[in-house]
Parts: C-alpha cells; structure tokens; sequence
C-alpha cells in the first residue's frame, strides 16, 4: 500500500470541502478523480501531497515514497535550458556518476595492494550501483525518446525553457515527470495543450507506467484508456469505484438507483409503522404494539434520499431561420497567421446545412486561425468565403475574450441583448447556474470554467443558426460536458468547431476535417470513424511497403543457395532477437538485486554483480551490432 487515507474532514474557514474521506492507493493502481469543479479535487491532491494538512483524519505513506505531481505552473526552472531540465530527472544517477568519476581518479593515485585502493574501490562500486540501478547508461536513449513523443522531436535542447510557450511548459513538465518515474505520479489536467498524437504517445507511455497514476481529468477517453479505478467526489464525500470512466458511469447509475429503491423502500415502512402507532397508541389492547412501533421508529437508521442527479446547465440553442442548402463554401482559401507565417496554403471544403465538422489537427497548425478567419476577426489573404444567405454565426472564442472584464455578469448580458428585462437576463444566466449574487461578479473575477458558462449564455442568446466554436470544452467540468454535448446534438443548425477532446467529437461530429502538413483531408463521420479510416490507410500504407520489401526480396534472392543462405539469416535473426531479449531480462533482474539492500552491503557481492552486468551489455551490443547489419 502506497497510501492509507482515514478519516479525514478539511474545512476552510466554516466550509466544510471534504468529509470522512477514506482511500487506498496501492502499487499498479490507476485511478482517475473525478467530480464537478469546486468539488475538492485539487483540495484532495494538496492532502495528500502535504501541501494541505487535514483537520481531522490521517493520512498514512508508505517509506520513502516518491510523488510526483504535474504542477499548474509547470514547475520547470525558466532559467534551465530543456536538456538541463530533463537532466534533472536523473539527477541521483548523475550525483553518483560524478562521485565514481572522482573516486576514479583517487583510485589512480595510489597503490592497487594498500587498504586505501580496497575501500575507495568499495565506495567506487557503490556509487556506480547506484548509477546503473537507475539506468545511468540509457539516459540519453530515455530523455530523447520521451522528448520525441511529447512533440519536441527535432527542437533545440539548448533553448531557455522560459522562452517556451505555456502549451509547451505543460508538455515539458510532463517529460521531466515521466522521466522522473516517481512511485506515485499525481497528473492534473495532463491533456490540455497536447494534439492527438501526443496524446495517442502518452496513453501508450503510461499504460506501460509502472508506478501508480492518480489523474484528474475531463478528457473521458483518456480516462477509460488508462484507469482501473475511479474516485469520485461528490457532496463533499469519495467513493471509489472499479473500473475506468464508462464503467463507472453505469455502476454508479446502477448504485443509485438501487439506493434509492431502498430509501423508497424505507420510507413506506416508515410511514406504516407511523400510521399504526397514530391509529393504535390510545386504544388499551393496541396500546402496547403501537409503542413497540414508535421504538423501533426512533432506534432506525434512516437512510438519506440519493441525489438522483447532479445539478447541471440547460443549454439549448434555437434560432428563427435557417440557412440555406450551401451553408458555407471556402475555396483556395491561405491561413495565414501574423503578417506572413502561411500555415496552409489553401483550403477549400463546403458545408451544407445542418452538418456538424469538427477541425483537427497538431497544435499550431491553424485550426483557430482558419475560425478566425472564417468569422472576420482576421481579414483573409486571398482565396474565397461564401456564407449561405440568412446565415447568422455565433462565435465562441475559447477565453473569454469576448468579454468586458469590467462589467458584471448580469450587465454583460443586458447591454449585449437590450431587449432582455432583466428578469429574462437572470433566467438565461440560471440556465448556466449563474445565480444569485453571482450575476454581480465581475467578468475579471470569474474562474475559467465560470466565463466558459457566461460565453455560453450569449451563445444561447444570440439565437444563430451557425455556431463556430473554438475549444468549447475546455475550462468546462464533464457534467458541462455531457450537457453541452446533447444540445448540440439536438442543433439543427450548421456547427464547424475545433476541439481537443475526442469524446466530445465522437458524440458531436458527422464529419472531421483534419489539417496535417499545410493540408486538408476530409473524413465523414465521427470520432471513431474517423480513426477506423486512419488505422485503414496507415494499414494500407504498411501492406503496399510490405509487398514491395517481398518483391525487392524474391528479385534478390533467385538461387536455391541464397534461398537457403535467406533462411539461415532469418535464423540467426530471431536467434539474436532471443539472445537480446534474455539479456535485457537478466539486466533487470540484476540491477533491482544490485538495489536491494543485502547486495548492496557486501561488496564483493556487488562487484560480482557489476562485473555481469557490464558483461551482459557487451553481449548485448555485440548482438545488437550483428542484428543491425543482418537486418541491413
């Protein structure tokens, strides 16, 4: 067991957060943490991490656990260069190589038959014990292939990490933390900012993770990529299920609707029980049963009513006309970002009335700069725009920056729509649980996910028969979500937005346009058509090399001798490939002895140990080589 929570209650100030909270985290656990925003989850996380202290209840850890957590802020040293920061990672490893290093250089110094050159010898292999137990020899070959897969393949490591972007510090930080490989790795919100590829590259990563995960995130297909349990915080309390996030959808569905069976149950008998007494207690012969009711009543443990549902916002989106046949028509248009970086040189595509097109695509490709262009915030630099006639657009732009940050809420949304009473105003603002004082905030003041909802009241009120949304889901938490995902199913109307969240386009979505190396390719359906025709042609692509590597082969390859030379060379291939693989287990067998603290305290012991793991990895090079030039 990783760590033990009992019992535990935080309150700030008079507001209580969480209540009686108990949980496990054992090793291999992958839990995902779910809840509504403001439900305690980064409370949780600050818990257990000791940057908060409970006010009641403990929190037990096991010996010298190691944590790492995905900071908001990234956590990365601005003034380090990206090679410094994923150096860091391996910073023990690195400390113990340095000491060797030094040691070495003792260790020429002074005669090999004196007690001296014994213990520096001694101390020597301790210390490279330490290095190659956390695989000092790899470390280039770990920071460079994490690096690769978080996106940063090609850059230049020697650049400033605080001259990154924000996207780019958040992708950073997780590469340091995987590269880290902590006991137990805390992610908040590991998805944003990171293109389908990085995120396909991760899932795959950290489904091999071996410590423990414990995740928040809105992103439900990474959740039900990754997790095997599911916390879920409600009504200040946790209950833990097994399974990933769909799975937990259905139990908890389920759990509730048993529960309130019960309650239901409960409450009939209560009210029988009652009735009897009422009916009972002043007649002498009844008198006594009628008692024996009221003193079971009083002794019951009544159950509470279940919350059969979370409150969520009412969206829906109506408009009074719809456009015509030819909702839209682009043709050769550039997207252009700045004053002359081309991002693609020419898109042309059309929508028809009441599609729903979803713009993938890598981060920086232009999908946010083709809306832009789309709705006139940037004038285009050539090409065509046609909107259908009657066409009226309602743009949803991913900050907020749409709106006074000095006005409230409520004066944002009558001097946007005049013609509101500000009763009507208040309704509309209800709709997204913007209630009460609330609608007296100031725009400046609210959360993200606050301002996601007031952006989505203009849109309702907008009444536009063409939404363009840019990321409309972020900020926003997964009852948002889901509720946001049934009224656009239910629009009619056109719909073209860009998004990250893959659950989001596979309920939303009826066609995908991806932009993928100043190109547009075009694909009909959903989400999971959309990958169903990705893995066909990447099939395709594989099949085709394939039969040509056979043709070039049986073009080569003509005589029975070298038939049969082809066959003793695929013989030695898969023979190395075992060879590779048996050293490979051997050195992990080998460097966890080498950690285990028996070895580590008899020196001959681990001097033997070392001196068969440098021998396995010359064997494994040496096979490594010959595989290479057989496979050439």
């Amino acid at each position: 067991m990783l760590i033990s929570v009992t019992g535990l209650y935080k309150y700030f100030g008079e507001k209580l957060v969480l209540e009686n909270i108990n949980a496990t985290v054992n090793a291999g656990d992958k839990i995902g943490l779910v809840g509504i925003n403001g439900a305690g989850k980064s409370t949780l996380i600050n818990l257990i991490t000791g940057r908060l202290f409970a006010d009641e209840g403990d929190i037990a850890k096991a010996k010298n656990l190691r944590i790492g957590i995905l900071e908001q802020n990234s956590g990365l040293d601005t003034a380090n260069s990206i090679e410094q920061e994923m150096k860091n990672a391996f910073s023990d490893a690195l400390s113990a190589k340095k000491r060797a290093d030094e040691l070495a250089l003792q260790m020429a110094e002074v005669e090999p038959s004196s007690t001296e050159y014994k213990t520096i010898t001694e101390k020597y292999n301790r210390e490279m014990a330490i290095f190659e137990a956390q695989d000092g020899y790899n470390m280039e070959l770990h920071i460079n292939r994490v690096l690769a897969g978080m996106g940063f393949a090609g850059r230049d490591l020697s650049v400033p990490t605080g001259t990154l972007s924000g996207g780019e510090k958040t992708r950073l930080a997780i590469a340091k933390l995987l590269l880290e490989a902590p006991d137990l790795l805390i992610l908040d919100e590991p998805t944003n900012h990171l293109d389908f590829a990085t995120l396909a590259w991760l899932e795959e990563y950290l489904s091999g993770f071996k410590g423990a995960l414990l995740i928040v995130s809105h992103d439900r297909y990474f959740l039900d990529k990754l997790t095997n349990r599911i916390w879920d915080v409600e009504d200040h309390r946790l209950k833990a299920y097994k399974g990933n996030y769909s799975q937990f959808k259905l139990q908890k569905q389920m759990d509730t609707e048993l529960a309130l069976k019960e309650y239901e149950k409960q409450q009939t008998k209560i009210a029988s029980m009652t009735d009897y007494a009422q009916r009972n207690i002043a007649r002498a012969s009844t008198s006594n049963s009628a008692k024996s009711r009221l003193h079971q009543l009083e002794n019951m443990e009544v159950l509470e009513k279940p919350r059969t549902h979370m409150p969520s916002p009412s969206f829906s989106f109506e408009y009074d006309t719809p456009t015509v046949k030819d909702a839209l028509t682009v043709n050769n248009l550039p997207i252009v970002a700045g004053e002359d970086n081309v991002l693609c040189e020419s898109v042309s595509f059309e929508m028809k009335r009441g599609q729903r097109i979803a713009l993938i695509g890598v981060n920086g490709c232009g999908k946010s700069t083709l809306l832009k262009t789309l709705v006139g915030e940037i004038y285009p630099k050539g090409g065509e725009i046609v909107w259908g006639k009657h066409t009226k657009i309602g743009y949803y732009e991913q900050e907020g920056r749409i709106l006074d940050g000095e006005k409230t809420v409520l004066d944002e949304i009558r001097h946007r729509f005049k013609n509101l009473l500000e009763y009507e105003a208040r309704g509309l603002l209800g709709r997204v649980l913007i209630s009460g004082d609330n609608v007296y905030k100031q725009i400046k003041v609210l959360s993200g996910g606050e301002k996601a909802k007031v952006c989505f009241a203009v849109l309702m009120a907008t009444r536009a028969n063409t939404l363009v949304l840019d990321e409309p889901t972020n900020h926003i938490d997964l009852l948002t979500r889901e509720s946001l995902e049934k009224a656009l199913s239910q629009f009619d109307g056109n719909l073209i937005f860009v998004s990250h969240d893959r659950y989001f386009i596979n309920a939303v979505a009826d066609r995908i346009i991806e932009i993928d190396g100043g190109q547009i390719k075009q694909y009909e359906g959903n989400y999971d058509a959309y990958a169903t025709q990705k893995s066909a042609q990447k099939l395709e692509q594989a099949v085709v090399k394939e039969e040509q590597r056979s043709k070039e082969e049986n073009s080569y390859y003509r005589s029975k001798k070298q038939r049969a030379a082809d066959v003793a060379k695929k013989k030695r291939i898969s023979e190395l490939e075992r060879l590779i693989e048996e050293c490979d287990e051997r050195e992990k067998v080998l460097t966890e002895e080498m950690a285990s603290p028996d070895v580590a305290s008899d020196y001959a012991l681990l001097a033997e140990k070392c001196a068969e793991l440098e021998k396995l990895k010359t064997d494994r090079e040496n096979y490594t080589e010959e595989w290479i030039i057989l496979n050439d």
